[in-house]
């Protein structure tokens, strides 16, 4: 079976973004490939997110900011599914996908803005990749050849309640 492409779009691509490409490239099913983009993107991977994807055995050389501009070029692979993790980058305007691929909003609150010790901004980045292995693991479990983007939204209200 071929891996499913998932592309985790947030504004500067720099944390919740990141922690999905990572999580979905590393899952134990195998199932995905993880690929990550932003609107504006920065100029580095914040160190906290980047510290947590080479815990999870991510490729480190992959780690870098990118414009989801890259994901939109006739070069680039075909997505199957998209998800936007920022609300800010779920209310602007997407460039063309091609194929088609089923698209969702599971959003969460930004860890790189949070405030006070070391320690508690883990705990806040902890707590946003932990949710996004949930939906990631829930996705895991469907029928991915026959999802849209209705059952992907499904993930995020299941996960939440």
């Amino acid at each position: 079976m071929k891996p499913y492409n998932i592309l985790f779009l947030c504004t500067h691509n720099s944390a919740r973004s990141i922690l999905g490409e990572a999580l979905a490239s590393t899952h134990p099913s195998g199932l995905f490939i993880g690929y990550s983009a932003g609107s504006s993107p920065g100029t580095s991977v914040n160190p906290i997110a980047a510290e947590l994807t080479q815990q999870m055995g991510y490729d480190q050389s992959k780690l870098r900011s990118k414009s989801w501009d890259e994901f939109g070029l006739p070069d680039a692979p075909k997505m199957d599914f998209i998800v936007t993790v920022c609300d800010q980058a779920a209310g602007e305007q997407c460039p063309f996908w091609p194929g088609n691929p089923a698209t969702a909003h599971w959003g969460f609150p930004d860890p790189s803005q949070a405030e006070g010790t070391e320690e508690h901004k883990k705990k806040v980045f902890l707590e946003i990749m932990l949710g996004l292995k949930k939906r990631i693991d829930m996705l895991a479990q469907m029928p991915l050849d026959k999802l849209d983007s209705m059952s992907l939204k499904e993930i995020h209200a299941k996960a939440n309640a």
